[in-house]
């Protein structure tokens, strides 16, 4: 590219385009991303690559195993069929996933494999074959760089051989055999292979990616981030010539990290970062950015001033200068001195500048006084600036020593001014080797922008040419199934010669048409096929609404008959509300009868005289018309309540009923008793 940065060429929209990895890098994820949430049916925020090991080789890896197939068989077919597979990149491709497949077979079968391919170019089928041994061979020289990275890993942990005691490989070039075979070689033990090779970092990533979210709940898992190459800073003063380095964060330093640097300055000053071991670091650059402090000025009285400068590494492991700040003295008022000299009499509730947990570096440095003092925080540095110091003339001198010296004779001394210690922000600009700058990184995100639009058209566009096509098989099929009797012989004629003429429109002029023109011959053929298709739902729905129609009809005239002959079950209901039931049921069943034998003239290639939506409305108005009378409840009858007072039951009765319960199971006279007319009245006596 014209930044000497690296380009991909592609066609794109029939013509060709050069984009940047940064920018096909950052397609990958949008399509990612917008895979995810269509999976997920929610926002998709959180994006977790997963990168596994420390030591590797960045030229050694499955592809380049592929490579070697891909230069055999293109030299092979090159002097046997005369083909150059690398001028075109589609055959090229193919030929790539071919050999990744044959890959895959030699793992597990070690004679001879044929390598197929039909229409491979020019209309030429293509083979040729391939066994373990000859793949072996092909990639000796590979095979032989996989104990470097496995050397520099023993190397950083500092492991012996029998400090191992399982070796669990993963990856899909993990089951080649002969790298499993270097692999056991250089541990001295089997390797295992447990884990499943194409589910283990997906899992991983998952993982992650819910200890992230808080909308997960997972056991908690102590994951620490390394940073897999060392950072360093180099400095320097034009103005006194000085210089220095340091390594701010070694080789597996912990992430996310923080760090204050303080230097003594009177003026702006430059940071460069870069990472120490160029060798070590996959790409062509080693500087990271250089980053100006400035606004940096000396104290009043002329004295290099306190600059503190934080250095961080975030969470997704790229490093900054996130703040810088500037340590002042003040002179303040009396009217603020109280304050002071009570910060001064309580010094131990004032936070120390320095805890115990710090550590100071202090490089080399031409420059006296000048040594940078590195202090870490832990994982989670605050931004806020250092709390106010009292300079150190203030500490000198206790309060109570000062109230003597008034009493002695003496001519009185010049007072000190009181100082107290700000922290000024300072402005930091950062200029990053690897970063875009705002206005091309504007420019990508607007290309982008346009070709995911330019996608939704185009898949819009082929959605219309899909369903054209779809109904297209789909009535051509049922014109000759169930479609066939709802259309007159001419038009059915007519109809299946448009179909294939709009099938033939299709693979010729209409491949390439533009979404309205594929709408409206999608409306064309909808324009015919719709009546058809309404007709034959229209018969399969209208009987059972009839027939649906036709029972209310007769429930209700049977409740009606019950009714006039004075059934208990519906005497309550009155004379006029039942009417108009009669009235309802009479006039649905007339206009029944009436759709019915105009129906029944009317053959199934003509449109239906009733519709099923009619039908549906007729059995809603006449259930709603009769079916809240015919359901009235009878009202309830109460029987009557004897009342009783405190001294039994109520007086306020008939006379009959009392004398008819006296008489109720009385015996009658006998001759030889005594009973007399009186005895009667003692009993209404008794009563009372």
């Amino acid at each position: 590219m014209k930044n000497g940065g690296v380009g991909i060429k592609v066609m794109y929209m029939d013509e060709e385009h050069l984009f940047s990895v940064e920018q096909i890098s950052a397609m990958l994820l949008t399509k990612l991303k917008e895979t995810a949430e269509n999976n997920l049916k929610k926002p998709v925020t959180d994006c977790v690559i997963s990168v596994l090991g420390t030591a590797f080789d960045p030229f050694l890896g499955g592809k380049h195993f592929d490579e070697k197939l891909v230069e055999h068989f293109c030299a092979e077919f090159k002097t046997k069929y005369n083909l150059d597979a690398k001028s075109k990149i589609r055959t090229l491709l193919r030929l790539y996933q071919e050999c990744e497949k044959l890959k895959k077979l030699m793992s597990s079968i070690s004679t001879d494999i044929p390598l197929n391919i039909e229409c491979f170019m020019d209309d030429k089928d293509v083979s040729g074959k391939m066994n373990r041994s000859q793949f072996e061979e092909l990639c000796a020289d590979l095979l032989r760089k996989i104990d470097a990275p496995l050397r520099a890993l023993m190397e950083q942990t500092q492991l012996k051989g029998d400090d191992i005691s399982a070796v669990e490989i993963v990856g899909g070039t993990t089951r080649i055999p002969a790298v499993k075979e270097a692999i056991a070689r250089f541990f001295g033990k089997d390797v295992s292979t447990t884990l499943n090779a194409d589910e283990a970092v997906a899992r991983g990533c998952a993982l992650q990616c819910a200890i992230l979210s808080p909308a997960f709940k997972v056991r908690e898992f102590s994951v620490t981030d390394a940073i897999p190459f060392p950072i360093s800073l180099f400095w320097n003063h034009g103005s006194e010539d000085t210089e220095g380095v340091h390594e701010v964060f070694s080789r597996h330093h912990s992430a996310p990290f923080s760090k204050v640097l303080t230097f003594l300055r009177r003026g702006p000053f430059e940071l460069e970062a870069f990472y120490s071991d160029p060798q070590g670091v996959p790409y062509p650059e080693a500087k990271i950015g250089r980053f100006v402090v400035q606004n940096v000025s000396s104290q009043k009285d002329g004295e290099k001033s306190k600059v503190k400068v934080k250095v961080r590494i975030n969470t997704h492991g790229i490093f900054t200068v996130s703040t810088a700040s500037m340590v002042e003295k003040v002179p303040i008022e009396e009217s603020e001195a109280s304050s002071v000299e009570a910060d001064v009499e309580c010094p131990s509730q004032r936070p120390t500048e320095n805890p115990d947990g710090d550590r100071n570096v202090q490089p080399e440095s031409s420059e006296a006084g000048t040594q940078p003092q590195v202090q870490t925080d832990g994982q989670h540095t605050s931004q806020t600036p250092p709390p106010p110091e009292l300079s150190s003339e203030e500490n000198k001198i206790p309060d109570a020593d000062k109230a003597s010296e008034k009493k002695v004779d003496q001519p009185p001394e010049a007072k000190k001014p009181k100082i107290k210690v700000v922290n000024v922000e300072l402005p930091v600009e950062a200029s990053l080797v690897w970063q875009l700058g705002k206005d091309l990184l504007n420019l990508y995100i607007e290309t982008e922008g346009k070709m995911i639009m330019q996608d939704k058209l185009e898949k819009e566009r082929n959605d219309a040419k899909n369903a054209v096509e779809e109904y297209v098989y789909e009535f051509r099929d049922k014109l000759c199934g169930p479609y066939e009797k709802f259309i007159s012989e001419q038009d059915h004629q007519n109809f299946l010669r448009l179909l294939t003429e709009t099938e033939d429109w299709l693979y010729e002029e209409g491949e390439d048409q533009s979404k309205q023109a594929y709408v409206d011959k999608l409306a064309e053929l909808m324009k015919i096929g719709s009546p058809i298709k309404v007709r034959f739902q229209e018969a399969a729905e209208r009987p059972k609404l009839l027939e649906e129609l036709g029972q209310r009809l007769q429930h209700f005239a049977q409740i009606a008959a019950d009714f006039r002959a004075k059934d208990e079950k519906y005497n309550h209901i009155d004379e006029s509300e039942m009417s108009k039931v009669e009235k309802s049921v009479n006039e649905v069943m007339e206009w029944m009868n009436n759709v019915m034998n105009a129906q029944a003239k009317k053959s199934l290639d003509q449109d239906p005289v009733v519709r099923a939506q009619e039908i549906k409305a007729k059995v809603k108005e006449l259930n709603s018309a009769c079916e809240p009378v015919v359901t009235q409840p009878k009202p309830k009858i109460e029987s009557p309540k004897l009342e009783r007072t405190s001294n039994g039951p109520n007086t306020d009765r008939k006379e009959d009923d009392v004398e008819g319960k006296n008489h109720f199971g009385a015996d009658a006279p006998h001759s030889n008793g005594d009973c007399s007319s009186k005895e009667k009245s003692s009993i209404h006596m008794d009563l009372d």
